[in-house]
């Protein structure tokens, strides 16, 4: 009786095995490997060039959670001729046969090509649609080849161009990997090899399931964005008018979540048509101006410096000081005004909403230099912002080092430290959030080729002020908006919304100090303030035509902010 219920589970385990590997196989012939053997059906019909390019798709995410293509995979054909077996024909009635279907062919070239009797392959066109080519496949002409291709393609062309990034050949020209762009940061993810499917199988089957995306990049798969595409397409429509209107230098601006650090537009102008990169002449336009460059951010930087006032408990709103229009620093050195006019004894709500240099100089003097310094550290302005694209430049933070109090003093309002944008929009975020440092990122998931999705985990970070120390800082920005910015004149009578103003100088390219004519514009804003959604973040280098960043980012971030209220249908917070 023992011998036959060990047989009876000796032939259970062995049909179990059987089942699971007869189940695995199918899964990767008709899942994983299933547009593989679908290309080599295709290749009945026409010539063989090799293995065909493939790569991960990447999406961006509208406001109803529905993918939109950022980047893909489009197919198509290639022709080419075999001189050596149409010499003796006519290369130019062959060509008008050809371009019967295919007119972008250009016979002149295809002459020339057919001319090379010592050559046996010479690519014509390619990049053929399938309508096309079917004429030139039934007619079946001599020296004539038609290969299957696929290549990379981005359906919106230059939409969140440094966002997305693009592939090109690397430094050995043997490969096409991702360059810039989340096409760089996930290249692990998007690749593509021959035996990848079978390692990725077997490796997840005993890899840990819970491990996040974001620390396992070895597994194949389509990135999922958090980018909004009409978000993004709206954001960039308004910063190419405040270019063109100002002939400014650059522009650029963000729309990001501060509570979970989610990125829903980001945008540089100029841009460039990811399908047609290589047309550009300056590779420079290629770089992410708000991850890879820093920039003395101006007066957008005062709100963090009271931030730290009130988080000592020395300083609030209602806190005075007399405002001579000027102060002496370090016994030879001058901080002014805007305007270089006193105002009296006035409350630090006054010196924010006018940005009075003065003001954050009494700041500073009142909590010390030093621990004016320790908080400029905890909001990371001297370090990356962690997000999840490469390149990014480091703060420059080391005038908080320094002895002389002048260093601390102009650092108080945005000058003599420099750091990108982003990491502006992460600092940004501590007193819109309740205190806490995010992750700045834009990937939010990766939809894996074995069937799967796994959500990218950024935990909240470090709270580095007081949850109240939060919410003074946004009543002072409210009030701010409310009536300081445009003399109240936009104020919105339905919705809390927090903002303030940056101008700053430009520094000299030898760091001796600054251009005379040449300012860089900043502005940010969160709304609804008291529970934000969303955090803009703008700025234009060496605008034209105006003065202050009220003059030429306020109306964009108004608009802005109506257009975020309309099509997100946030409910008044008033």
């Amino acid at each position: 009786m023992k011998a036959i219920r060990f047989r009876i589970r000796l032939i259970s385990v062995l049909v179990i095995i059987i089942a699971v590997v007869l189940i695995s196989k199918l899964y990767l012939l008709q899942i994983v490997h299933g547009e593989e053997f679908k290309d080599k059906a295709d290749r009945q019909y026409v010539s063989n060039a090799g293995n065909l390019f493939d790569r991960g798709s990447i999406y961006f995410s509208d406001k109803d959670g529905n993918l939109v293509s950022a980047a893909g995979i489009k197919t198509g054909y290639t022709i080419a001729i075999n001189p050596q077996k149409i010499n003796d024909s006519d290369p130019g009635m062959l060509c008008d046969k050809i371009k019967k279907s295919v007119i972008e062919i250009d016979c002149p070239d295809f002459k020339l090509k057919a001319a090379n009797a010592s050559s046996t392959y010479k690519e014509i066109i390619k990049r053929v649609n399938e309508k096309e080519i079917q004429p030139v496949i039934d007619q079946k002409l001599s020296g004539v080849s038609v290969y299957k291709d696929k290549w990379r393609y981005y359906p919106a062309d230059n939409l969140a161009s440094h966002a997305v990034g693009f592939i090109a050949y690397n430094a050995k020209g043997n490969n096409l990997v991702g360059q810039y762009g989340l096409e760089r940061s996930y290249e692990k993810t998007l690749e593509r090899s021959s035996n990848g499917a079978f390692v990725n199988f077997f490796a997840e089957m005993f890899s840990n399931i819970e491990k996040s995306a974001s620390s396992d990049q070895s597994l194949e798969g389509d990135v999922i964005t958090t980018i909004e595409p009409t978000l993004q397409a709206h954001l960039e429509e308004d910063l190419q008018k405040i270019k063109t209107q100002y002939n400014s230098q650059n522009v650029g601006g963000l729309i990001i979540n501060p509570k979970n650090g989610e990125i829903y537009a980001m945008a540089v102008k100029a841009d460039f048509n990811l399908n047609e990169f290589g047309q550009e002449k300056d590779p420079g336009i290629y770089s992410n101006d708000i991850v890879e460059s820093v920039k003395e951010m101006g007066s957008i930087v005062k709100p963090l410096t009271m931030a730290a006032g009130i988080d000592t408990g020395k300083l609030t709103a209602q806190s005075t000081y007399n405002d001579k229009g000027s102060v002496e620093v370090d016994g030879n050195r001058t901080i002014s005004n805007f305007d270089k006019r006193g105002r009296g004894i006035i409350t630090l709500q006054q010196a924010l909403g006018e940005s009075l240099n003065t003001g954050f100089v009494y700041v500073t003097n009142v909590i010390g230099n030093k621990t004016l310094a320790d908080y400029f550290y905890k909001f990371g302005l001297g370090d990356k912002s962690g997000i999840d694209l490469p390149n990014e430049a480091k703060g420059l933070t080391d005038n908080l080092k320094s002895p002389r109090s002048i260093e601390y003093d102009t650092a108080s309002f945005g000058q003599g430290i420099a750091f990108n944008p982003i990491v502006a929009a992460r600092a940004i975020s501590v007193l819109a959030n309740g205190g806490y440092l995010i992750t700045p990122h834009l990937a939010r998931s990766v939809r894996y080729k074995l069937g799967y999705t796994k959500d990218i985990q950024y935990p909240i970070g470090e709270q580095v002020i007081k949850k109240e120390t939060s919410e003074a800082v946004t009543r002072m920005l409210v009030t701010d908006f409310d009536q300081f910015f445009q003399k109240g004149k936009s104020k919105n009578p339905q919705y809390s919304i927090a903002e303030k103003t940056g101008t700053a100088q430009i520094a000299l390219p030898n760091g001796r100090g600054y251009y005379e004519d040449k300012y860089l514009h900043t502005f940010f804003g969160y709304l609804p303030a008291y529970d934000p959604k969303f955090l803009v973040v703008l700025y234009t280098t060496d605008p034209r035509g105006a003065q202050y960043s009220s003059e030429t980012l306020g109306p964009t971030f108004v608009e802005l902010t109506k257009f975020l209220i309309d099509y997100y249908q946030i409910p008044p917070d008033r």
